[in-house]
């Protein structure tokens, strides 16, 4: 939580609440597990069916035909704008769901929001599986996508809020672990019904999506909304029990009054996007939105999205693809596990600086290799450059995914003041599916427009968003959220030039505490500012 609450049994700022892990807490990383498994479910599985050929002959013929011919370009077999659209359109949606999501957080809680996730999952994956046109396919796809863009804006909020201070920012990148975890899933499920002879193999890959979006359905139901959400809605003593019962605890009584007067502050707030466009507000806003850029310019969605494609393309053949592809995402689920362990250890910075040279360097070898060897109708790669291919891959992969993967989402959760934080959070979601949705759009006509020079015009961008990182991100490993102003923002040699003369709401309310402390209360009760 952030600095302490203005009243005489409030703790200062940086005191730890007494909290322990409680049933609670465990079934709300299960909930964190669900939420990413669907998110990740759906990124994975796109890329497999569109490789199956029994789903393209149903859906996209054209595609179908292409991939039959022996003279067509290795290149542009797959480039389909009704293809891509089966991909990107989740993005899309997932987009426009934010907005309505950032509301219904707010006004109807965190819980209420994940049952509505749920619900767009469940009946985007019946259209999805029992699919008889394309019309219905995308239907699908769209509310698919309807429910990532109310999952990703209440689950995580959901998880800050629920957990103890000291597991916060590992449950974090646990939600990041899980959504590898998914695409894993995914691959697997993909490889096993690629086999199916019978035509339907591609249903089952669709729709075994229910799975965890049964599962992020029922976690909903059986949990209570977070005291955050109870306290801002006015109901303050069902939220005190709700705060007694996940902490194990009746000793709630700072942490209580902490969070009304986090409440009351951010009442006070009547535009918070307004707000947000302030200049003190300016270096959170810009760099949350480049690293949302970054992070999908880096080509990873490009390459998790489409690997079996890819590799098909490669000419590895569909089984060789799916089996390359379950390669590829056990590396990024063990990555993320080292991101998990190193974050707080050896900081920000140095995970994306190490990684961006990682990245660059697989990415260059891969377009030399691709340029010399894989012509517009050549026969693919002889197998010991095709192995190193897909091992140049997986050390991009494993480079993202300790680094841009999850630091993409957790830097700007922790970098915004307390006031815009929920609106910097809508702007971080909206830019991250906006930027998914383009480079899912563009990628395959790419393909066939740059070939091999799609992993040099990806490298181009590592080397931009790695010199951002060395001259712009300033460190933000160990500094509590209420500190960051004074710590971070007003060292650093360019941030510094926006924050003359703020402290910020949090110190502000840090300063009303220690008036209080003396003695002088200037008649403030949090409570009844409520």
């Amino acid at each position: 939580m952030a600095g302490g609450g203005l009243s005489a049994s409030a703790p200062p700022a940086g005191v730890e609440f007494e909290a322990k892990i409680t049933p609670i807490v465990i079934i709300s990383c299960i909930m964190a597990a669900t939420g990413g498994l669907m998110f990740g479910y759906d990124v994975g599985v796109s890329g497999g069916v569109t490789a199956m050929p029994d789903f393209l002959k149903k859906f996209f013929p054209v595609v179908y035909r292409k991939t039959l011919e022996e003279d067509d370009s290795n290149y542009c077999k797959y480039d389909n704008q009704g293809l891509q659209l089966f991909t990107s359109s989740l993005y899309l949606a997932g987009l426009t769901a934010t907005f309505f999501a950032s509301y219904t957080t707010r006004r109807l809680g965190r819980r209420l929001t994940m049952l509505i996730a749920g619900f767009f999952f469940i009946v985007g994956v019946v259209l999805n599986a029992s699919a008889q046109d394309l019309a219905m396919l995308i239907i699908g796809r769209i509310l698919l996508g309807c429910g990532v863009g109310f999952a990703n804006q209440a689950v995580p909020l959901f998880l800050s809020e629920i957990a103890p201070t000291r597991i916060r920012g590992g449950l974090n990148i646990l939600f990041q672990l899980n959504v590898t975890i998914g695409i894993l899933f995914a691959n697997l499920v993909n490889y096993g019904t690629a086999k199916i002879k019978s035509g339907w193999g591609w249903r089952v890959s669709l729709g075994l999506a229910g799975v965890p979006a049964l599962l992020l359905t029922v976690g909903a139901l059986i949990v209570t909304d977070t005291p955050n959400s109870l306290i801002e809605r006015g109901r303050l003593e069902e939220g005190k029990a709700v705060l007694r019962k996940i902490r194990g605890t009746d000793k709630v009584e700072p942490e209580f009054l902490e969070l009304v007067e986090a409440s009351r502050i951010a009442k006070e707030v009547k535009h918070p996007f307004r707000n947000l466009m302030k200049r003190r507000n300016r270096p959170q806003l810009y760099i949350s939105v480049a690293l949302q850029i970054f992070q999908q310019c880096t080509g990873i969605n490009a390459i998790m999205f489409y690997a079996p494609v890819l590799f098909d393309t490669l000419g590895f053949g569909s089984d060789a693809s799916l089996y390359s592809t379950v390669i590829t995402g056990a590396v990024n689920v063990v990555s993320t596990l080292i991101s998990i362990y190193s974050v707080d250890k050896v900081g920000r910075r140095m995970l994306l600086l190490e990684a961006g040279v990682q990245m660059f360097l697989s990415q260059v070898v891969i377009a030399i290799i691709l340029g010399v060897k894989v012509t517009d109708n050549s026969n693919g790669l002889h197998n010991g450059l095709g192995i190193l291919v897909v091992v140049l891959v997986c050390t991009f992969i494993s480079a993202f995914a300790w680094s841009w993967g999850p630091l993409g989402w957790l830097i700007p959760s922790e970098t915004f003041p307390l006031e815009t934080r929920s609106a910097g959070q809508s702007i971080t979601v909206c830019v991250n599916l906006l930027f998914t949705f383009v480079i899912a759009q563009a990628f395959l006509s790419m393909l066939c427009h740059f070939k091999y020079g799609i992993f040099l015009f990806f490298s181009g961008w590592v080397l931009i968003m790695s010199l951002f990182v060395l001259f712009l991100l300033p460190e933000t490993k160990g500094v509590p959220i209420e500190e960051m102003t004074e710590r971070v923002w007003k060292k650093h040699w360019l941030w510094k030039r926006y924050m003359d003369g703020y402290q910020g709401v949090a110190a502000d309310a840090i300063n009303g505490y220690d008036s209080k402390k003396n003695g002088h209360t200037n008649g403030f009760d949090p409570i009844s500012q409520l």
